[in-house]
């Protein structure tokens, strides 16, 4: 093998060649003493070819570059300089860096195979450019030569000048050509098999798409995403129902299921021999219990890919005669049928209207129902509460005052203006809750999801209210023959929708029937039309939040 080329360190410090970072050939030309570290180990290195090498990690010299590099480290130390480079992507200046950087710190070889090639590498500073030992041949060596394919590798150098020419006989000779020729022979059955399968994968890819695409879809993908979104960003709004975890944690909201279930069994003369859609189906649960109440049709439709496992769910509960599956938004996609009798959605999301999925609920409705057609839930409220947790606030805000003996009080506007959901201890709260928004899903209009209103919290005890908290009921009640609601609010069985709260900045005390008088407006985040921006005025003051 050729001795490796030391070309290139010299061309960088001799500005011979063209090098990304500006600041290294100003830093060169005036560091002399560096200069001469350099050119004093390149000397050496001339007169002497193959100059012995200190290892990177201990004392030991090696009587080349090579041994150091590709024999002694991987032995010794288990640092393999060739994966080093293809996981840092390393060329000649961050191996000179790396090099330094070893030297200097005295790091181990389990240190540098820990670095994480996702972030920033320890070496990656122009200060390692400097040699930390005098005539160090390992610098000298040309770590891009690595990526030539017709330079062999160092590691194999002593082994190939050693090799000897083999004898065998004649019957070796031809008991090994006839191995060969069967491998060969093999391998090209292998690979006949292999395009086999893949022309068979293609055709079943094929198949599939044709079996699980709605004949009723557009094509056209996300047309008409909701205002303020992209297609893309709306997409992956989707996309985070794609994971049955989301699903799952549903599902076992006994609250939540239960009382569709409930709803839908308990009132089975609502579906019966009906068309129903269900919007946003999800896994399918609500379409299969419509289905088992007795629907004619049940036409679920889910952007998620989700819809492919609940496609099998239905399949897998012979139900695939009474339920249609679409993907897609409702927005963008054909229904097999002008209009429904009844709409099933579950919809809500943290304080009732994250999401916005109640845009594509009514969007169904204006398009699919028929007349004395219904939706369900048909009636959802929107309340708010006041609590008082002094070390729940704390922790959260009076934290950032004293931060390991450091202030970080500007902290307190970040935490302020997120709202946060969690499960609050019923035993914090300290007034009567306060409606402050009713939704009559058979009849309300996008423009009145975005609302102004006045509300009053009467106190129950004297206490110091340190936050508020929104929550919401859901109703089934129209036509219904037995009424069916569930609620979000602390005092009430948990559900996945927790409670969502507000931190005030500073408590407000409050004496037993006192009340709080405040203002609450709530409207679209113009930046991500999904999420919330909620403002409240109290006590003179405007407190700005975001739910999201």
């Amino acid at each position: 093998m050729a001795h490796p080329t030391k070309t290139t360190c010299a061309a960088l410090m001799n500005g011979e060649k063209d090098v990304d970072e500006a600041d290294f050939q100003d830093d060169l030309d005036e560091d002399d003493d560096n200069d001469d570290a350099w050119l004093e180990c390149e000397e050496d290195a001339d007169e002497t070819g193959n100059q012995t090498a200190r290892c990177l990690f201990c004392e030991a010299m090696l009587p080349s570059v090579e041994e150091a590099l590709f024999s002694h480290c991987p032995e010794a130390h288990k640092f393999d300089i060739r994966q080093i480079k293809r996981k840092h992507d390393l060329d000649c200046i961050a191996y000179i860096k790396l090099v330094n950087f070893i030297r200097a710190k005295n790091v181990s070889s389990s240190d540098v195979n820990a670095v994480n090639p996702t972030s920033n590498a320890p070496w990656d500073c122009d200060d390692y450019m400097r040699p930390v030992l005098s005539n160090d041949a390992v610098l000298l060596f040309d770590i891009e030569s690595l990526d030539d394919p017709d330079q062999s590798d160092p590691s194999q150098a002593s082994s190939q000048d050693n090799l000897e020419e083999v004898r065998i006989s004649g019957s070796e000779y031809n008991a090994l050509l006839q191995r060969l020729q069967s491998a060969e022979q093999r391998a090209a059955l292998a690979e006949e098999s292999l395009a086999r399968a893949l022309q068979d994968l293609s055709m079943a890819k094929e198949f599939a798409q044709k079996v699980v695409a709605s004949p009723y879809s557009s094509g056209e993908g996300l047309t008409s995403p909701l205002p303020g979104k992209t297609p893309h960003e709306d997409q992956a709004y989707f996309d985070s129902y794609a994971h049955y975890g989301i699903h799952e944690e549903m599902l076992k909201d006994k609250v939540r299921t239960e009382s569709y279930r409930d709803f839908i069994y308990d009132n089975q003369h609502i579906f019966k021999n009906k068309v129903v859609l269900d919007v946003g189906c999800g896994t399918g649960i609500l379409s299969m219990f419509a289905a088992r109440a007795g629907a004619e049709h049940v036409i679920g439709v889910d952007q998620s890919e989700i819809i492919y496992q609940a496609m099998d769910i239905v399949r897998q509960n012979k139900l695939e005669d009474n339920i249609t599956l679409i993907k897609g938004r409702v927005e963008d996609i054909s229904i097999p049928v002008d209009k429904v009798d009844v709409i099933i959605s579950e919809w809500m999301g943290y304080f009732l209207l994250f999401e916005s999925m109640l845009d594509t609920v009514l969007y169904a409705r204006d398009k699919y129902l028929a007349e004395g057609g219904m939706v369900y839930p048909d009636l959802c409220t929107l309340s708010l509460v006041a609590i008082s947790d002094s070390e729940s606030h704390a922790s959260r805000i009076a934290f950032w005052d004293d931060v390991y003996g450091f202030k970080m009080t500007c902290m307190k506007s970040c935490v302020l203006e997120e709202t946060s959901v969690d499960y609050i201890n019923p035993e914090t709260v300290m007034s009567d809750a306060a409606m402050v928004k009713c939704l009559d899903v058979t009849s309300v209009n996008v423009k009145d999801l975005e609302f102004t209103t006045d509300f009053k919290l009467k106190s129950s005890r004297d206490s110091s209210c340190t936050a508020l908290v929104g929550y919401f009921d859901v109703i089934f009640e129209k036509n219904c023959r037995k009424t069916v609601m569930f609620s979000t609010g602390p005092s009430s069985q948990r559900t996945h929708w927790k409670q969502t709260v507000f931190l005030l900045r500073k408590p407000i005390p409050l004496k037993k029937g006192e009340v709080l008088s405040g203002k609450i407006n709530c409207w679209r985040d113009a930046t991500d039309s999904r999420s919330l921006i909620v403002t409240f005025d109290l006590e003179g003051a405007r407190l700005k939040y975001f739910v999201r």
